[in-house]
């Protein structure tokens, strides 16, 4: 029997922790990873998109979920995003994370080229083997990996029962509803853009992954709490209040990873920077930073 109540809630998903040289810090992994714990949250979503995963080689990765897992197993949910964008890389780490106990492992499709369905299923489902204890999550990112999640190949992926679920950080909410109607209850469904996160649990979502929630955990598990209420009068003031700090962050020089871990530091918990191509933040991107870092404060505070 599945126990898909552990997926259900607030999963930040967990940024790289860099030492002043730029490696991996085993020691800020680890305090991150506590720090975040302390929270409240209901797990982690390791070496995905905000763990800057296709900016590091696997050994790095490895790292990064060995030393979150010295602190997480068995406190929190850990899903060890694995996708490479080749299927032998893919499959050692699908295969290093079962080997230390994560919860689940998810992927993105190959990116480039655009495959066809069946190539994207083998993919998947070739990682998926390399971990046969392990729970599988689908993560459909079509704007960023060129190829969407249709109904044919999310019923396709359905046969192996390993799939729990998807990652939806697809943009139409619609999308949801869609995944929920052809695998109801007996699967998980995550909302991923930050922005709809009270949209995307009212139209289903089981719970959300999300790049932002890190920096502000307090008021995603707060929207979450007033949604299991039925408020969502109050679930839709603390939603506004954390898109117009996404529309500020995101409106600095820096990389939006950038700006968070300087939100972060600002609060005493030093992750280090970004990974190049990503951009550092800049001079002026500073005060917007103070700005940012006191308009989270300021929703905080104004939680009940």
């Amino acid at each position: 029997m599945r126990n898909l109540e552990k997926y259900k809630g607030i999963i930040p998903a967990f940024y790289a922790c860099y030492d002043d040289e730029g490696k991996i810090s085993p020691e800020r992994t680890q305090m991150f990873t506590q720090y975040l714990i302390d929270k409240g949250v209901k797990g982690l979503y390791v070496c995905g998109s905000s763990g800057e995963c296709i900016y590091q080689s696997k050994e790095e990765r490895k790292i990064t979920l060995e030393n979150v897992m010295k602190v997480a197993k068995g406190k929190i949910t850990i899903i060890a995003h694995v996708g490479c964008n080749n299927t032998r890389d893919s499959e050692e780490l699908a295969e290093h994370a079962e080997s230390i106990g994560v919860d689940a492992i998810a992927s993105i499709p190959p990116i480039y080229f655009h495959l066809p369905d069946y190539s994207i299923a083998e993919y998947w489902n070739d990682i998926s083997n390399a971990a046969p204890n392990t729970d599988f999550i689908i993560y459909n990112i079509p704007q960023l990996a060129g190829v969407g999640l249709g109904i044919n190949l999310y019923k396709q992926m359905l046969k192996n029962p390993r799939v729990i679920g998807v990652k939806n950080s697809s943009m139409p909410v619609q999308d949801i509803q869609m995944f929920k109607d052809i695998s109801g209850d007996e699967s998980v469904v995550f909302n991923g853009p930050d922005e709809q996160f009270v949209a995307g649990r009212i139209m289903g979502a089981d719970g959300g992954i999300g790049g932002t929630y890190a920096v502000m955990p307090e008021l995603f598990l707060a929207a979450d709490k007033a949604l299991g209420k039925g408020d969502l009068k109050k679930a839709q003031d603390i939603q506004y209040k954390i898109n117009r700090i996404i529309y500020e962050m995101c409106s600095c020089h820096g990389n939006l990873y950038g700006v968070m871990k300087e939100i972060l530091k600002e609060k005493g918990i030093n992750i280090g920077g970004v990974r190049k191509p990503l951009s550092s933040i800049v001079e002026s991107d500073k005060n917007k930073i103070k700005i940012c870092s006191k308009l989270i404060d300021d929703a905080i505070g104004s939680l009940d």
